[in-house]
């Protein structure tokens, strides 16, 4: 049998092929962790997204505490006067006849 005889480039890149193939990987992997979507420089984004967000929760909370309050002095079996006429009087659109009524627009 005769030995095919491989010239030295050849040899060389057959060498090369795994080694190549494996930092392409390293490298396709590497560049995804620092500039992906959920790479090292997204990490600054999502801590500005998260303050945003407490702020706004902050936010609704304290409307949250509002509005529960205002449902607690409208509990039925203990209500408040003043907020009961201030809701019957915003609804019924009704006044006292001794009250003035200015318009503001």
């Amino acid at each position: 049998m005769a030995r095919v005889k491989t010239s030295a480039f050849r040899r060389t890149m057959k060498r090369a092929a795994w080694p190549a193939i494996g930092f392409t990987l390293i490298a396709v992997f590497g560049t995804y962790a620092v500039l992906g979507p959920n790479g090292i420089l997204a990490y600054g984004d999502y801590k500005r997204q998260l303050a945003k967000r407490e702020r706004d929760y902050a936010v609704l909370d304290h409307r949250r505490e509002v509005i529960k309050n205002r449902v607690a002095l409208l509990d039925p079996d203990h209500a408040n006067p003043d907020m009961v006429d201030e809701m019957t009087r915003k609804e019924l659109n009704v006044v006292h006849p001794d009250e003035v009524i200015v318009p503001l627009k």
